[in-house]
């Protein structure tokens, strides 16, 4: 995973990342300074449990960068974000997850 690189494709409006030659992908919305992201993927033939939360990490790194304000609508994104704390503090104002 560490070679892996985090591909923001957004004429399809999805954070990409290939796993051997398959893909995993993470599905957004953008809209004025807020990214709705909507749908996670992770292809079944990923066995690395610990897969998904490194996947999430590096998106919201990459959000991170840009200043944007995070809107998870998936519940497994969610799910991540309460886990992850530091990263509840890129949600707008008036969101509580």
């Amino acid at each position: 995973m560490d070679s892996a690189q985090l591909i923001d494709n957004d004429f399809l409006r999805q954070f990409e990342l290939r796993i051997d030659d398959e893909l995993a992908k993470i599905e957004y919305s953008l809209q004025d300074r807020k990214i709705f992201l909507t749908k996670i993927e992770i292809p079944n033939s990923v066995e690395d449990e610990s897969f998904e939360e490194e996947f999430l990490i590096m998106v919201f790194d990459n959000i991170k960068e840009r200043n944007i304000s995070v809107v998870p609508t998936s519940p497994q994104i969610a799910k991540f974000v309460r886990r992850h704390r530091q990263y509840k503090r890129m949600l707008p104002v008036g969101i509580r997850i």
